[in-house]
């Protein structure tokens, strides 16, 4: 028997189109199961390719993902979050091992899913943003793109990788909206405020003047002129934010996404709405901003009601 784990990141990878980012968690996952297993001696993915073929299925039991599961939660100490990431990445392999006849059924799927707390999206105050992007624009390439990406970001609630593979034939300036390519391939449009329209414009410009080579399709582009790359979106909205007033907490780009959905329903959009925007597959991942919205309604009620501030 072949490396499982090989070729189940391959099918992964090939056959369901999955990110590079989610193959390397899934891998990271199955890697640190076998780990598990048999010790520290298979540190690493190289020593697991010496395994012997009964080794890569009988391991897999109910009994022992329980254990591992409970090894995550207790000896690692890791969120019940990223211990169901692991179990997911279980299942999934399981699964699709089963589906090749190498096993009977999927242990997996017996073994009880940690409870997560609930976590409310944080996000950032509308009227810090508003003084952050009512700063005057940039004119230097660098901050002007910096600038552009955190504006995008909180105009649009795109996706940090969507920000990465933004290309130019995706920014449809004629019609003044995105095309984007979102998670599993989805396709969607959103809409191109007319502040954002003139920012893309500049930005265009200052673009074609400070290279004067063939830099592709990419929106973005590096000081160099290379694609831009995930960590670098991270590292831009920190550096434009970090030292602002009102951006106290986590900085980055998925807390610029919360701030632009809660802002929208805090502003009267519909949920539907608001979820096409994001690119979310059910309307269950968009309703964790009707908290946020009622804990703002709650604070607002507490500090102007009168009947609240007499304790009535």
């Amino acid at each position: 028997m072949k490396n499982p784990i090989d070729e189940y990141l391959e099918f992964l990878s090939v056959q369901k189109r999955y990110s590079a980012r989610t193959v390397a968690l899934y891998e990271d996952a199955l890697v640190r199961y076998y780990i598990y297993v048999y010790g520290q001696e298979g540190t690493g993915k190289g020593n697991l390719h010496d395994l012997l073929p009964d080794k890569w299925l009988e391991c897999l039991t109910s009994q022992i993902i329980r254990g591992y599961i409970a090894h995550l939660l207790g000896e690692e100490g890791v969120l019940a979050r990223t211990a169901n990431l692991h179990l997911s990445a279980l299942s999934g392999y399981c699964k699709w091992l089963l589906f090749k006849g190498e096993l009977k059924e999927n242990p997996a799927k017996a073994v009880p899913r940690p409870k997560e707390s609930r976590r409310l999206p944080h996000f950032y105050r509308k009227d810090s943003l508003e003084e952050y992007l009512g700063q005057e624009f940039p004119s230097g390439y660098p901050e002007m793109r910096d600038r552009l990406i955190v504006m995008l970001i909180y105009a649009t609630g795109m996706r940090r990788q969507e920000v990465v593979d933004l290309r130019d034939g995706m920014v449809d300036l004629s019609r003044k909206v995105f095309k984007i390519v979102g998670k599993g391939d989805k396709e969607r449009e959103i809409p191109m405020i007319g502040a954002l329209f003139e920012k893309i414009s500049l930005y265009l410009q200052k673009r074609r003047e400070e290279f004067d080579f063939d830099t592709g399709d990419a929106f973005f582009l590096t000081d160099k002129g290379a694609p831009l790359y995930l960590n670098f979106v991270n590292n831009a909205v920190k550096k434009e934010l970090a030292s602002l007033k009102g951006f106290e907490g986590k900085i980055s780009p998925h807390v610029l996404r919360h701030s632009f959905a809660t802002h929208l329903l805090n502003g009267g959009a519909e949920l539907n709405s608001i979820k096409e925007v994001l690119g979310h597959s059910s309307l269950a991942a968009t309703q964790v901003y009707t908290h946020n919205s009622f804990e703002q309604l709650k604070n607002i009620y507490l500090t102007a009601h009168p009947r609240a501030k007499k304790g009535g």
